[in-house]
C-alpha cells in the first residue's frame, strides 16, 4: 500500500513539475521523503520485533531444558533413594568374603583329594616294589602263591561231586 502511494506521489510531482508548480513539487517531495523514512522505521521495527521473538523462543528453549534437567534431577534422586549405595557395597563385600571362603574350602578339598591320590599311588608303587623284591628273593616261587590272603575258607565240595 505504501509503495503504491509513493508511485502516486511521484506521478503527482511529475504532473506539478510539468505545470510549473514548484511549491507543490517541494511539498510532495517532502511527503515522499517522510514516507520513505516511515518505511525504514517500519523495517527497523519489524527487525526489532523479530529479534525480540527470537529472544523469547531462546528463553522458552532454555526453560524447557531447565525443566528437563529438573526432572532428570528428580529421577536421579529417586534412583538414589531406591539404590542404597552403602548397602550394595556391604552386600558386595559379604559376597566377596563368602566367595573367598568357598575358594579356600575348594582349594583345601582339592589338596586333600590330591594327597589321597598320592597316597594310593605310593601304596601301589610300594606293593609293586615289595612283589619285585620277594620275587627276586624267592626266585619266582612266591609268584605262584596266591596274591592275597582271604579270611574265608574254601567251600567244601559235596561228597557226591568228588566221586563222579
Amino acid at each position: 500500500d505504501i509503495q503504491r502511494e509513493e508511485e502516486k506521489v511521484k506521478r503527482s510531482i511529475k504532473d506539478a513539475a510539468k505545470k510549473g508548480q514548484k511549491d507543490v513539487c517541494v511539498i510532495l517531495a517532502k511527503e515522499l521523503i517522510r514516507s520513505r523514512k516511515a518505511v525504514s522505521k517500519l523495517y527497523a521495527s519489524k527487525a526489532h520485533m523479530n529479534s525480540v521473538l527470537m529472544g523469547m523462543k531462546n528463553q522458552l528453549a532454555v526453560l524447557r531444558v531447565a525443566g528437563s534437567l529438573q526432572k532428570s534431577t528428580e529421577v536421579m534422586k529417586a534412583m538414589q533413594n531406591l539404590v542404597k549405595i552403602p548397602e550394595i557395597q556391604a552386600t558386595m563385600r559379604e559376597l566377596s568374603k563368602e566367595m573367598m571362603k568357598a575358594g579356600i574350602i575348594e582349594e583345601m578339598l582339592e589338596d586333600t583329594f590330591e594327597s589321597l591320590e598320592d597316597q594310593e599311588e605310593m601304596e601301589e608303587e610300594a606293593e609293586m616294589e615289595i612283589e619285585k623284591i620277594l620275587f627276586e628273593i624267592t626266585a619266582g616261587a612266591l609268584g605262584k602263591a596266591p596274591s592275597k590272603v582271604t579270611d574265608a575258607l574254601p567251600e567244601p565240595e559235596p561228597m557226591g561231586a568228588a566221586a563222579a
